[in-house]
């Protein structure tokens, strides 16, 4: 399949809504589709060099945000998000990274994915020293988080 990206981030989202079983009662709240969301993003800087999906990525108080994404599913609150229907065909290096970030943090709360952005330099820069609860919509630039993961990540890959 031909590269067509980036991606609108509510059909990342919805894919990821997609894969969590919830007849077996794996759901996944709006919080968590958010972090997944910021690790797609990371992982597709560091490893294609390209963005996943075109929306910014905003610094608020409960970690990486796409306000698009927080949009469409806000009516939701905390309760699990509901199966799309609406399924967009990715181009295979982009599924690739979708399936390691699921795998990777999948199985990880909502709350720890929270935590481990709030300790990742591009968010607590674009708060530039706000304290953690405090509103902030400054947009982490994408090439900020490209820089940080491959620092924190690139010689593991390289080496």
């Amino acid at each position: 399949m031909e590269y067509k990206q980036p991606y609108a981030a509510v059909d990342i989202a919805n894919w990821f809504i997609n894969q969590f079983d919830k007849e077996s009662g794996d759901v996944v709240t709006h919080l968590k589709i958010q972090k997944l969301l910021y690790y797609s993003e990371a992982w597709s800087q560091l490893l294609l060099s390209r963005d996943v999906f075109q929306e910014d990525m905003e610094a608020w108080a409960h970690g990486p945000v796409v306000r698009a994404v927080y949009n469409e599913f806000s009516g939701n609150g905390w309760d699990p998000l509901a199966p799309s229907k609406e399924l967009i065909d990715f181009d295979e290096d982009t599924l690739d990274i979708l399936s390691q970030v699921l795998e990777t943090y999948g199985e990880s709360s909502a709350k720890t994915l929270e935590h481990m952005t709030h300790k990742d330099r591009p968010w607590i820069d674009a708060r530039n020293g706000l304290a953690p609860e405090a509103r902030c919509n400054t947009v982490m630039p994408k090439e900020d988080i490209k820089i940080y993961f491959n620092e924190k990540y690139g010689d593991k890959l390289n080496g």
